[in-house]
């Protein structure tokens, strides 16, 4: 087991909005070194926190005490094509993940729109893709391993250990430290692409059988316009319409991230030129059709650094929250450099996934680094908490354990498990005593 000293400048997550120092960090290559890792924090009296890519924006994977990084991480990979199961270390990138998946002539059925997380990072926070009939990425977990804060090795599925199961695949941390996961699959698949500009109000008339019309539905809503970027995904038989090259490069390269940038820079310098930008951006993105693997359909570059925010609502609740929104927005003292994305999950019973018991829309608001955000973000959570939302346990919100329990009917289960699988709270850090006790 390595153990390194912590470099000078300390740790900080892909926005920079969250940074630390921990006392060790512990750079484990075998399942004994993370038991070894974890016995050694206890007999010290310390904490020790797993990390992964950094793409929380919350506090969640800052460590109180030791790191634990699992980038080096290996275990067994194991891949049962008739089975479509996979097994990776914990520590393992969705890009990583997808490439061996390709490899094998196997997909898993829904991904977000980053590729950078490790698969430990995405199942514990509640990562999603959108379609209406298709869960977190968690629920594509059919058994994982974890290192308890007592230092046992447990191994759960629906068949053993279900209850522990049932908190683990949406875990936030809390109750070990995960070091494998198997995942079911499906056969490699095509998606045809469609996004298309369209008027807010348009979109939300035509919502529910736009939504179920599609496996994947999502949109964009450029703040101060009433314009969205419409984008569908559906599964086809061929790859016969791929996107050009030059395509691709000009819209998810250059105006994506490149102009994009530029806009946000000069939108920052110069705040009151945001709604002149925003008309332009929702202009800028014109109509498109394509094909391709699945995952490089879900998955997108994203190089313009910002701060997040997102909440699952009940879908029915989508146009009184988006009514609210938008008020709020033209009320701020700033402006705001993002547009709002709006994605859709099924119901699931993960104790502590968003989408328990439910079907949800999900609801992003962004802004660019550097520019203010909390009077906007907590805005809109008062009024997403009102309408029964949840927030995503990786982005930013200003939730306690108090004001959760009643969003999850399982809380006080999970709080159980956590009790019996942390009871000296190795695993914790200030940010979970806030959002689940100490």
């Amino acid at each position: 087991m390595a153990v390194t000293a912590p470099p000078a400048a300390g740790w900080t997550n892909w926005a920079g909005n969250q940074q630390a120092t921990p006392t060790a960090v512990h750079r484990p290559q075998t399942v004994d070194d993370v038991v070894e890792a974890v016995r050694a924090a206890a007999g010290a009296g310390e904490r020790i926190r797993a990390v992964g890519s950094g793409h929380s924006f919350t506090p969640i994977a800052l460590p109180a005490g030791r790191q634990l990084n699992l980038a080096a991480l290996r275990t067994d990979i194991r891949v049962n094509r008739t089975d479509r199961l996979v097994t990776v270390p914990a520590g393992t990138t969705l890009r990583a993940l997808n490439a061996l998946l390709t490899a094998h002539g196997l997909a898993l059925p829904n991904l977000g729109d980053i590729d950078a997380q490790t698969v430990a990072g995405a199942i514990s926070t509640g990562t999603h893709g959108t379609g209406a009939h298709l869960g977190c990425l968690s629920t594509f977990v059919e058994a994982l391993t974890l290192v308890t804060g007592t230092g046992e090795v447990l191994r759960c599925s629906a068949d053993e250990h279900p209850d522990v199961f049932a908190a683990a695949r949406v875990g936030l941390g809390a109750l070990g430290v995960l070091v494998e996961v198997t995942l079911r699959c499906v056969d490699a698949f095509t998606l045809r692409a469609h996004e298309r500009p369209a008027p807010l109000a348009e979109v939300l008339t035509e919502l529910p059988e736009l939504v179920a019309g599609h496996d994947h539905v999502e949109f964009y809503w450029f703040p101060y316009t009433a314009r969205v970027q419409v984008k569908t995904n559906d599964r086809v038989p061929a790859d016969d319409r791929p996107l050009p090259r030059w395509r691709g490069w000009l819209d998810d390269e250059f105006l994506a991230n490149t102009v994009f940038a530029g806009a946000c820079r000069l939108g920052r310098a110069v705040p009151a030129l945001a709604p002149a930008i925003s008309a332009v951006s929702a202009r800028a993105l014109t109509e498109r059709t394509y094909t391709g693997r699945s995952d490089a359909v879900f998955c997108t570059p994203r190089r313009v650094r910002f701060v997040e925010m997102e909440y699952a609502l009940p879908r029915a609740a989508l146009p009184e929250a988006l009514d609210a929104l938008r008020r709020i927005v033209d009320g701020l003292p700033f402006k705001v450099l993002f547009p709002v994305e709006v994605r859709f999950t099924a119901a699931d019973d993960i104790w502590l996934s968003h989408g328990y018991g439910r079907e949800s829309a999900y609801l992003a608001v962004h802004q660019y680094v550097g520019m203010p955000y909390e009077p906007y973000f907590r805005a809109f959570e008062q009024v997403a908490a009102g309408l029964g939302g949840r927030p995503h346990w990786g982005k930013l919100h200003w939730r306690d354990a108090g004001s959760l329990a009643p969003a999850y009917p399982r809380f006080a289960d999970f709080l159980a498990i956590r009790d019996r699988l942390d009871p000296d709270r190795l695993f914790a850090n200030p940010h979970l005593d806030r959002i689940l006790g100490p």
